[in-house]
């Protein structure tokens, strides 16, 4: 039971993290320098400008709660408390450190500088969440209630409201702040999923080997991890061999390398990188 608690206190401290970085993206990086790469952050800092008695902060809140309520209405149980929570907690962190520490300018006179931490920071919480199936709502939520109800391309229906919302940027702030929400819109669709793609990156080992039940012992037993195996025979000696197959965590692969060079010098390695491993100790089927 205490394995299960501590695996959902992780989620939940990772959830944490995720939106927190989102937030601290969008506050103290997008709303100070009008950045609009789309989302609700984006239609709040446009909305921002031309509601002076409304704050983008308080604009998030409002649009994100309004949002919410609307997906618990339509979704129902399908409304995951991942998303719930994420929402919210963005929602407010963003609405508090507007607050708390107020920013009528950028840190910088660097837009460059303050776009690559506009977009860094969200993508990387974004991937956090992404990776476990969880979202800070907003636009997604929008895109989960089309889904249910219409057969229209989400991805592709996301990525033109994007569009229009960094042509409102444009249209609303000038031509410069809409070329870098555009330059910014495209560096995320590419980020969040080089940083999903690098926390799940895993090696994957074939091992040829004379020594396959030293190998399998170390594996299971050091690592904690499992293998397959199958003879083999070479084609040139005709020797006969045995086939390791194995997938093990990024810092596990030099430990792994390391006691297979020992125990067999002769032994013939491949190692690759994968990032899409499904089954026990990785991930689950969905």
């Amino acid at each position: 039971m205490n394995g299960v608690y501590g695996q959902r206190l992780k989620e939940l401290g990772l959830m944490t993290l995720g939106t927190l970085l989102v937030s601290m993206g969008v506050y103290f990086f997008k709303f100070p320098n009008n950045f609009s790469t789309g989302g609700v952050s984006g239609i709040s800092v446009i909305l921002g400008r031309l509601i002076p008695s409304l704050s983008p902060g308080t604009l998030v809140l409002i649009i994100n709660t309004a949002l919410l309520l609307l997906g618990m209405a339509v979704l129902g149980r399908g409304f995951g408390f991942m998303t719930c929570y994420c929402s919210l907690l963005m929602s407010f962190s963003t609405y508090f450190l507007e607050k708390i520490y107020p920013m009528s300018a950028p840190f910088t006179q660097e837009p460059l500088l303050e776009l690559l931490f506009a977009v860094g920071l969200p993508a990387l919480g974004s991937a956090i969440l992404f990776n476990m199936n969880a979202s800070t709502g907003g636009t997604d939520i929008v895109a989960m209630i089309f889904k249910k109800y219409t057969h229209l391309n989400i991805g592709k229906a996301l990525m033109l409201s994007d569009l229009t919302i960094v042509v409102c940027a444009g249209l609303v702030f000038g031509i410069q702040t809409g070329l870098f929400s555009f330059l910014g819109l495209l560096i995320k669709s590419f980020m969040v999923d080089s940083v999903i793609e690098s926390i799940n990156l895993c090696k994957y080992f074939t091992i040829i080997t004379t020594h396959p039940d030293e190998v399998c012992d170390y594996i299971i037993h050091t690592l904690g991890r499992s293998a397959t195996t199958c003879p083999v025979q070479g084609a040139f000696s005709h020797e006969p061999r045995t086939l390791v197959l194995t997938v093990v965590k990024r810092n596990q692969a030099v430990q792994l390398r390391a006691f297979v060079r020992k125990i067999d010098s002769t032994a013939f390695l491949m190692i690759t990188n994968t990032s899409e491993i499904i089954g026990k100790g990785f991930r689950g089927v969905n």
